[in-house]
């Protein structure tokens, strides 16, 4: 376990009490802190001086490391010109560039963008934009979501209704939106163990959406939710074939179809979104993290021209959607999210995402071989491992991993009995292959069970 050494002698024990972390223990936590004090490039440093490897790029959004001069230097200079706006009823041009750029960027010029804080922001916003829609549209019978099990879209009260990760969910059912359902997770081990990018088998389980609409009518559905890669519950990478059949199925029975590109959108599968990866367009997307590299908070949903137009009727005076929040489209994380595009443009980023990816994929999978290990999944520059539990205590294993790792130099992600790997773009070849080590390192210092 970790060790208190690791508390800054700046930071008394009692300061540690003030914040409920989130997603944390924090009773374990705040008796053996790990705190970090700095972090430059792909590196974050310790409070006893350690330089750690920064194996999930933040929390999958600094894809540039951190502290890249050129997004420093953007939000610096856009502090001390215009730190805030209100985005009712007026705006700034950075925030229409910048739209109208994602918009690009996302290979759908036509588009638009609606701005949000957060991907839980995001992800409501998207649930309202299609019940509105379809409402809109004279048919207001549709309001159904369907979701999918082990899906993750983030905490606010739409995400938790239509995600599907039982700890996420379990205390607050009285709270959830009616009128969901769930399309059954899309991981078999018998069928995909060990599958090096996405499984062969599966496609198939797509039709259960079919017999979702044969229980519930077409007429009553507005929208699909998805991650085209589910990368919260640990890389589950979707079968070929899988993510066509949901957009052929929700297009015959006019279903909207949302990807939650919140941890693939800008770059992570080495392509602008996931929807480009894969050839699959959807109706909205949703996106966060990475659009900024995490400088400042910024989310947002990519909308069809279609969906906007259908808002568009009535006097030009009223408000068309009633929705938005107090730091929509702000300054300084519309001026981070340019300086952030414009290295992504400038390095070459989305090639390099392309030529990392294979690297990690060999280094990855030859830990297959490690005695608790029990499954190895693979996409783009994103990789996990699934372990063997301890019995009776779930999740403790990967936590003693994690801590095992950090301890030689590598910040990884665990949920359940799952690790995963999603290095920084800008991260070396060596550093890659490092990373994985380090993980090995980490798995043999904890016995096997």
């Amino acid at each position: 376990m970790s060790t208190p050494d690791r508390l800054h002698p700046d930071a008394p024990v009692a300061d540690l009490q003030a914040w409920w972390m989130p997603f944390t223990h924090n009773r374990l936590f705040k008796d053996q802190p790990r705190l970090i004090t700095g972090a430059q490039g792909a590196y974050y440093t310790l409070a006893d001086g350690r330089r750690v490897f920064d194996g999930l790029s933040g929390l999958w959004c600094s894809p540039l490391g951190h502290s890249p001069p050129r997004v420093v230097e953007a939000v610096q200079r856009q502090v001390a010109s215009l730190d805030f706006c209100p985005g009712f009823q007026l705006g700034h041009p950075a925030a229409f560039s910048l739209a109208a750029r994602i918009a690009r960027f996302a290979d759908r010029p036509r588009d638009r963008v609606f701005f949000v804080n957060s991907g839980s922001e995001a992800v409501d916003t998207a649930l309202k934009i299609a019940v509105a829609y379809h409402r809109a549209r004279g048919e207001a019978s549709r309001t159904r979501i369907i979701g999918r099990e082990r899906a993750y879209h983030g905490v606010g009260i739409g995400g938790i209704s239509v995600g599907g990760i039982a700890a996420n969910r379990k205390t607050f059912a009285p709270l959830m939106i009616p009128g969901v359902d769930h399309l059954p997770h899309t991981w078999d081990p018998a069928h995909m163990r060990y599958s090096r990018g996405q499984p062969a088998w599966g496609a198939h389980l797509a039709d259960e959406l079919e017999r979702l609409v044969a229980l519930h009518d077409a007429s009553n559905i507005a929208a699909v939710i998805v991650e085209p890669m589910q990368g919260s519950t640990g890389v589950v990478v979707p079968p070929r074939g899988y993510l066509e059949k949901l957009r052929e199925i929700c297009t015959r029975h006019g279903i909207l179809l949302i990807f939650d590109e919140v941890i693939t959108g800008f770059g992570r599968l080495g392509a602008p979104f996931a929807a480009n990866a894969f050839g699959v367009r959807p109706d909205l997307i949703t996106f966060a993290k990475a659009v900024n590299n995490a400088t400042v908070p910024l989310g947002g949903v990519i909308v069809a021209e279609s969906i906007y137009d259908a808002f568009m009727t009535g006097p030009a005076h009223l408000i068309e959607f009633f929705h938005g929040y107090t730091y929509s489209g702000h300054p300084l994380a519309v001026a981070a999210a340019h300086a952030t595009l414009d290295e992504m443009e400038t390095a070459d980023l989305l090639q390099r995402v392309r030529t990392l990816a294979p690297v990690l994929e060999q280094a990855i999978h030859e830990l297959r071989d490690e005695p608790q290990v029990t499954d190895i999944r693979n996409l783009g520059l994103a990789a996990a491992i699934d372990i063997t539990p301890l019995p009776g205590k779930p999740g403790l294993r990967a936590f003693q991993i994690f801590e095992r790792a950090l301890d030689k130099g590598l910040l990884v992600r665990f949920t359940g009995e799952t690790l995963a790997l999603a290095p920084p773009f800008v991260s070396s070849e060596d550093e890659t292959r490092a990373a994985v080590d380090a993980l090995r390192r980490a798995l043999r210092a904890v016995p096997a069970p």
